[in-house]
């Protein structure tokens, strides 16, 4: 593909993942779980969970989009494919959920993605051990992110809850997969700071 084609490609991309136009490939695990009654202090908190997971799944987008478009490891790239994909299903479910709690996905989400791209692209330039080891971490981060989450949706919200459930056994799938390829675990210093961003991000994002 020649290099314009390839920003064509992203761009399009881009545009689909921000704008929530995406379709999953795999069923909706919400599909087999009932819709509790929730009142309507129960469907904001849950739609702003779920917001949060939306723009997470933003952010996946974008993370793996450049460590896969500036990795040089032709497995690496398959395996940013491959998780790319199953966060796309995770974007679109969570999207679909949103819709069915009368809610929105992020205003900023074109900000969350152009962020994460760059520290994709960072994460890619830093070699093969440090890109798959910024995966491991936001994975794991992100697992602990949506076991809080199960914990504090309503009960009775069981198709959030089939969601998340499910995004959580992928997420750590993907943390698994990236440190069987080699990933180094972050300096304290990098973990830290990245669970600051992810701090300022869900606060955000429950809202806005």
């Amino acid at each position: 593909m020649h290099f314009l084609d390839k920003v064509i490609a992203d761009v399009d991309k881009a545009l689909r993942v921000v704008s929530g136009v995406v379709t999953s490939s795999r069923p909706n695990p919400a599909a087999l779980a009932g819709d509790g009654l929730l009142n309507d202090a129960e469907k904001r908190h849950s739609a702003g969970l779920m917001r949060i997971n939306h723009v997470g799944e933003v952010c996946a987008q974008a993370l793996y989009d450049a460590q896969g478009r500036f990795t040089q490891s032709q497995p690496l790239k398959q395996q940013f494919v491959h998780a790319g994909l199953e966060e796309e299903d995770h974007l679109a479910w969570t999207a679909e959920r949103l819709r069915e709690l009368g809610s929105r996905t992020s205003l900023l989400n074109p900000l969350w993605y152009a962020g994460s791209y760059v520290l994709g692209t960072i994460a890619a330039r830093a070699g093969d051990a440090r890109n798959l080891g910024f995966v491991a971490e936001t994975e794991r981060q992100v697992e602990l992110h949506l076991t809080s989450h199960l914990e504090k949706l309503p009960p009775q919200d069981a198709r959030s809850r089939a969601i998340v459930e499910q995004m959580r056994v992928d997420e750590a799938e993907h943390g698994a997969a990236a440190r069987a390829l080699g990933a180094v675990e972050m300096p304290a210093p990098v973990r830290g700071a990245m669970k600051a961003m992810s701090k300022v991000m869900t606060a955000v994002a429950y809202y806005l």
